[in-house]
């Protein structure tokens, strides 16, 4: 099979079967369209040409290209992801990316803010009379339930129970969990639907100015608008909130397998990063107060 009509095979099945968004399709989609350019560079054009040697040497031209190794690495994830379904579907006789390891890299703990910039928030949000609940309601979901922002923007009525404080969400892959509210995020989502009450349970739970469904990009320049305001963070991303959401739950003694299902991780291995987190939290507190420090 050409390599070519793998890839559309493969990022079909993504689509069609798995589910994925298609934010991470589209990722997908150009992280092996560089893959496919290499292999035509190398007249590579059939799946079965696709080896180990090729691979890593895809791998050292990324390099040589001064690429950073996170990088890298979601690169070679897709091209492991498109080997692994050509060896499960038979279309090659062994899978050549099998005993490649990700570049060694140290991971970058992730930016956090404090529980109080959400109050301050709040207090700036108050001066935009128009937009102040819907502020407060996406700074409260997505803080208050670590949300992702394509959960938050794929949020429908229904799937709210404000008397059971409980939300469901769509995660990664189309799975579905549920996730506590807080009794202050209730109140502030109430007042939310006070001012745009929902008739069916299919219509979006939140929508801007114009009635219909928030999108990412709306998202990403409120927070970063009001993160600005009252921060100096280095980034100020919607993903800084669930970061700071999960940092605080285990600062509080959160049980960790607990945070990993509000979450909506597959491994625990991706909430523990937050322990380090709040250790160094727990460091730098100790050295700006202890006196023995």
């Amino acid at each position: 099979m050409k390599i070519g009509l793998l890839i559309k095979n493969y990022l079909e099945e993504l689509s069609g079967v798995r589910r994925y968004s298609a934010n991470t399709i589209k990722s997908y989609a150009a992280d092996l369209e560089g893959f496919l350019k290499f292999c035509e560079e190398n007249t590579k054009d059939d799946a079965a040409q696709i080896t180990e040697r090729l691979i890593k040497n895809y791998l050292m031209s990324l390099n040589e290209n001064n690429l950073g190794k996170t990088s890298i690495s979601r690169k070679l994830a897709s091209v492991r992801g498109l080997v692994k379904y050509a060896f499960n579907k038979n279309i090659i006789d062994k899978n050549p990316a099998a005993y490649i390891s990700n570049p060694k890299s140290k991971r970058k703990l992730p930016e956090v803010t404090n529980a109080d910039t959400i109050n301050e928030i709040y207090k700036e949000a108050e001066k935009d009379e128009k937009n102040s609940l819907l502020i407060k309601a996406v700074f409260e979901l997505l803080y208050g339930c670590a949300l992702r922002v394509s959960e938050l923007c794929g949020l429908n009525s229904g799937d709210l129970d404000l008397s059971g404080r409980t939300v469901k969400v769509r995660g990664k892959g189309n799975k579905e969990r549920i996730v506590p509210v807080g009794t202050k995020s209730v109140e502030i989502i109430k007042d939310y639907i006070k001012e745009n009450p929902r008739v069916s349970p299919r219509e979006p739970l939140l929508t801007n100015k114009n009635g219909r469904r928030i999108y990412p990009r709306l998202i990403h320049r409120i927070v970063s608008e009001y993160l600005g305001k009252v921060t100096d963070l280095g980034k100020k991303s919607p993903h800084v909130l669930r970061h700071s959401a999960a940092t605080h739950m285990l600062d509080n003694g959160a049980d960790l397998r607990a945070v990993k299902e509000i979450l909506g991780h597959e491994n625990l291995s991706t909430t523990q990063i937050y322990t380090h987190v709040s250790i160094e939290r727990l460091k730098t507190t100790y050295k700006k107060s202890h006196p023995k420090s």
